[in-house]
């Protein structure tokens, strides 16, 4: 019962994970912070459905509907869509207009609702069309580049790209890593040092804020339903 989740990575430099879901039993979740911005199409009570999902900067209680199926396509940092500025989408979310089974409307045109299995399909003909681009500087940094930019100009990209600054998401992807360890039973004395923490207290503040659980809760026997967590 709750949410049952089936999650795969993609050969897509587009696409960072790609997951679906089902929904049984659960009127509520605790939705994790995440630096990525989602596509999800979805049923609920027979009705069709399609959205764009901002990054979310903390954790949050979020409602699930009763026997809904889900679909959604996670895009990797610095992929954008430029004529949908992510920064006014951060911790909000837009729905996608004339959107049945078969199609939905992206960008002025209708395109064929994907699934699990041919999502990179649909992106590279979107990309194609100059619907995704990505930024070479996000990229580069991310990637533990040093590009020939001021801090500011920098700042500026990651903030076109992905809404957040550098050290948002550097927050928040150090907590996610934090939070998957801990479900796996490392030692909370050496998930605080290899993960970049200060002390005990702090991953204990930055869990609470981007997880919405304690060490102990994502431990417990019957932790609360979270959203997507998955090792990098």
């Amino acid at each position: 019962m709750g949410l049952e989740f089936e999650q795969r990575g993609s050969d897509s430099p587009y696409v960072e994970r790609i997951w679906r879901s089902r929904s049984a039993g659960l009127d509520r979740m605790t939705s994790v912070a995440t630096a990525h911005w989602t596509m999800v199409f979805w049923v609920e009570a027979g009705e069709f459905h399609a959205a764009v999902q901002g990054p979310e900067t903390r954790a949050a209680s979020a409602p699930v509907p009763e026997d809904a199926t889900f679909l959604g396509v996670r895009f990797a940092l610095g992929t954008t869509m430029p004529w949908l500025p992510i920064g006014q989408l951060v911790d909000g979310f837009a729905e996608l207009p004339d959107a049945s089974r078969r199609s939905f409307r992206l960008n002025g045109s209708s395109w064929s609702v994907p699934d699990f299995d041919n999502v990179e399909s649909f992106v590279r003909r979107f990309a194609r069309t100059g619907g995704l681009v990505r930024d070479g500087v996000v990229r580069e940094v991310l990637a533990g580049g040093a590009p020939d930019l001021s801090v500011r100009s920098v700042r500026r990209h990651f903030l076109g790209a992905t809404g957040l600054t550098p050290g948002a998401i550097r927050q928040i992807e150090r907590a996610r890593r934090a939070a998957v360890l801990i479900q796996a039973g490392v030692p909370i004395a050496d998930v605080t040092s290899d993960v970049g923490y200060f002390d005990h207290a702090h991953l204990a503040r930055s869990l609470r804020r981007f997880i919405g659980q304690s060490a102990t809760e994502l431990r417990g026997e019957a932790p609360e339903q979270l959203s997507l967590l998955y090792k990098p």
